[in-house]
């Protein structure tokens, strides 16, 4: 193995700043509850993402959080309106407000249904100098109709990579989601409700760790270089506009 002691020719040392331990644990600590928004995929009258939605809101209430959980009856469809729509500016407002959230999805045609990636997709990654998901913690939980399945999780745990997310290892897989639930929707006892609890938890202890710490976690070498006068004079010329 060739030594490491060559140098960094292409690092901009002004720009360079090496993780610690100290920076991490510098945070205050928080006096408010830990805040959590609860997105579901299905406008059903009878709908049993919204009633597993409404479980882990009882849970992370009984776990000391304060949760808010957003209706998507209303809300357009991406790019058929624009962003002032009041459905669309009351998602990116609890989704500000938030410290950690939850997604729930049916299981439709292999994946997440359009009422959830709908609503995902009215969240941009920035807006200014907002980043309205970037390093808030989150869960992911489905539902189906038919045997277990994880393709619904498996594809929000991608879009909440995208939209950078802490997104934690447990997750919650409902099968044959009619016999879990009874008339009045609550969940029935049994080893996938104590998974959802299991799921409820881990979300809870994640967001303690990282809550008042998420700016500097997700702080990247590449944007703090991109925050430079000169280079965002440069992309912005590369793109047609004309600063002064």
């Amino acid at each position: 193995m060739p030594p490491f002691d060559d140098g960094l020719p292409n690092l901009s040392a002004a720009h360079f700043a090496v993780p610690t331990r100290d920076r991490v644990e510098a945070a205050p600590a928080l006096a408010h509850a830990p805040r959590f928004l609860i997105l579901y995929g299905s406008l059903r009258e009878r709908s049993f993402s919204r009633f597993l939605a409404f479980e882990a809101a009882r849970l992370l209430e009984a776990m000391g959080g304060e949760v808010r959980i957003y209706d998507a009856h209303g809300l357009p469809l991406p790019d058929d309106t624009t962003a002032d729509h009041p459905k669309v500016q009351e998602l990116r407002a609890l989704s500000v407000w938030s410290e950690g959230q939850v997604w729930v999805s049916p299981e439709r045609h292999g994946t997440l249904t359009g009422v959830m990636k709908s609503q995902i997709d009215w969240l941009p990654l920035s807006e200014g100098s907002v980043r309205p998901t970037q390093g808030r913690t989150l869960a992911v939980m489905q539902v189906s109709g038919g045997s277990q399945s994880f393709n619904a999780v498996n594809a929000l745990r991608l879009l909440g990579r995208w939209m950078r997310m802490i997104t934690i290892p447990n997750q919650s897989s409902v099968p044959m989601a009619y016999k879990e639930f009874d008339e009045a929707g609550r969940m029935k006892p049994g080893p996938l409700y104590e998974r959802v609890v299991d799921v409820c938890e881990e979300l809870m202890k994640f967001t303690l760790l990282t809550r008042g710490r998420a700016d500097y976690l997700v702080d990247r070498y590449s944007e703090r270089k991109d925050r430079e006068p000169d280079r965002l004079r440069g992309v912005a010329a590369d793109i047609g506009f004309v600063t002064r």
